[in-house]
């Protein structure tokens, strides 16, 4: 399926996608109440909005989403607050689970935008969000290309996810190293393999990766396995015109193995977290660095950067040798979403949604750097280049692939997860791991 082409003027993602979600059968989707001079819907009594959201609430996408509801409920009669629940990832899809038995589910939760989202979608516990921004008339803020996106991984059942973040993913690299070693950027997948012979015969380690979140090793069976078969490969093994355990499905997970074999990623790599892998290339102590542009806010950091912005080079996933992929087509993704609970879904809610995500776009890279899933209407002077860089990639892109666990039930997402470490520890064949998937 091709993507229309994300435009830079200015409809763009975020690194991480919100959805406004409400439960219950009898809503009212539309904006039957009064209006006011402005020609929004009134809101009506003292209320306390919850947002459920994931891993820490200084990320930039809650910073966003606080600093407009400040200004919002500055114009309101009404005493209103923001509550914001903070979770980790993993234990998200668990405790809306348990909200959903009690019908309690906040206004706005983060929720993965694929297969855990359904249920919820099939049971009608969230809010269609084309038809709650069509309502409140802000629904041609959205990008187009990021809603084909989200449709995919509804299953085609419609939009019911807010996409605050868009990301491409790659490798990013350590141009002063990449210089000292006389290494060019690789255009196939054995390339990559050679350069980073050169660079442990050097003293010098290939990539850093987080083992310990398990699904950066994924990300990286993912790429080969979409140069190996095209951007649509996850859709086709969903669809059952591919067998994950297809020959080409089997190398990828061998060529992992392999890289980690040889010691391209380090000693320890499964201990290895997020923060403390991307500390390792930002300090300059690893050559590459597999991940997505989600990663700009801490790249753009100078309290964290200490290689520079203008040390970092970016590349697209290799070709595979006889692989049926191009170097225009991009991994992409629009992260963690946020969903509208139905049953909360009101004129309050409505009214509030209108004012938050009319403002997104603008505030998100102005304040914060983030490309979202929203049109940008004034785009800031002081962009920074690595973030321009992003922008025009994304304005190039022919095609999207969806990550490798897209598409997966949540007990096939962990075993692809977990089993992972086992593969590149050597404790587990290519060939076992994908029959464990199958």
């Amino acid at each position: 399926m091709k993507m229309k082409k994300l435009g830079l003027g200015f409809m763009i993602v975020v690194v991480f996608v919100f959805i406004a979600a409400c439960g219950g059968n009898d809503s009212n989707d539309g904006n039957d109440g009064d209006t006011n001079e402005n020609g929004s819907i009134d809101a009506v009594g003292d209320r306390t909005f919850q947002l459920l959201t994931e891993n820490h609430d200084t990320e930039r996408d809650t910073q966003v989403i606080r600093e407009l509801f400040d200004e919002y409920r500055e114009g309101q009669d009404a005493q209103l607050e923001l509550e914001v629940s903070v979770l980790e990832q993993t234990e998200i899809i668990q405790r809306i689970q348990l909200l959903t038995s009690s019908n309690d589910l906040p206004e706005l939760f983060k929720y993965e935008s694929g297969v855990p989202l359904h249920d919820l979608i099939d049971q009608d516990y969230v809010q269609n969000v084309e038809e709650a921004f069509t309502n409140i008339g802000i629904y041609d803020q959205l990008n187009t290309g990021v809603v084909e996106l989200l449709n995919r991984l509804s299953g085609d059942r419609g939009l019911y996810a807010i996409p605050v973040e868009l990301n491409i993913e790659g490798f990013w690299f350590n141009q002063e190293i990449f210089d000292e070693h006389g290494l060019e950027i690789p255009a196939t997948w054995d390339e990559l393999m050679e350069i980073s012979d050169v660079l442990l015969e050097n003293g010098v380690q290939p990539f850093a990766v987080a083992g310990q979140e398990r699904w950066p090793i994924t990300r990286l069976i993912n790429g080969y396995v979409i140069r190996t078969y095209g951007v649509d490969a996850m859709d086709r093994v969903a669809n059952g015109e591919l067998d994950i355990t297809d020959d080409g499905f089997v190398e990828a997970a061998e060529v992992v193995q392999e890289m980690s074999d040889r010691g391209y990623f380090g000693q320890g790599v499964n201990t290895i977290d997020y923060d403390t892998a991307s500390d390792i290339f930002l300090q300059g102590n690893a050559a590459m660095y597999y991940m997505g542009s989600w990663a700009l806010g801490q790249f753009n950091n100078e309290d964290v950067n200490l290689i520079g912005t203008d040390n970092i080079g970016f590349f697209n996933i290799p070709l595979v040798e006889g692989g049926v992929g191009t170097l225009d087509e991009y991994s992409m993704n629009s992260g963690m979403t946020i969903s509208i609970a139905k049953d909360k879904y009101d004129e309050q809610v409505a009214d509030w949604l209108e004012y938050t995500f009319a403002n997104f776009g603008d505030r998100a890279l102005a304040n914060h750097g983030m490309i979202t899933g929203f049109n940008v209407e004034e785009m800031p002077a002081d962009v920074e280049p690595l973030t321009q860089m992003v922008l025009e990639i994304i304005e190039e892109i022919e095609d999207g692939a969806l990550w490798f666990e897209a598409n997966m039930d949540t007990r096939t997402k962990d075993a692809a997860e977990q089993n992972a470490q086992l593969l590149i520890n050597g404790d587990m064949s290519a060939q076992d791991y994908m029959e464990a998937l199958q």
